[in-house]
């Protein structure tokens, strides 16, 4: 019971997060297509990167990597801090990504 409580806690956040970042909040349900759409749209990666969920002890380095870009991408004021907190608690930190003031920016968007 408590693991479904976690899930839906980490689900909520995570649903929010997409819909700041213009994505569907439905498609964070879905277990390997919300990690694509992680990497290539709010990390803004190569979609390759997602294999790298897949080899052992590589998988570490991959997830800090991109959820570093993730804080990075939602203009948090200390991103190496916010990223071990996704990836050591998601379900703390994804609904404080979710349900806060951090707005998502689109660097594809900014003109230099």
């Amino acid at each position: 019971m408590v693991n479904l409580i976690i899930y839906i806690i980490l689900v909520a956040g995570m649903w929010k997060m997409f819909e700041k970042a213009g994505i569907d909040g439905w498609k964070a349900i879905i277990p390997i297509y919300n990690i694509y759409l992680e990497t290539v749209y709010i990390a803004k990666k190569e979609w390759w990167y997602v294999i790298l969920y897949l080899i052992p002890i590589v998988n570490i380095f991959a997830i800090i990597k991109l959820h570093l870009e993730i804080a990075k991408n939602f203009r948090v004021s200390s991103p190496l801090a916010f990223s071990l907190g996704l990836t050591l608690l998601p379900f703390i930190f994804y609904p404080i990504l979710g349900f806060s003031e951090y707005k998502f920016i689109n660097s594809n968007l900014i003109e230099k």
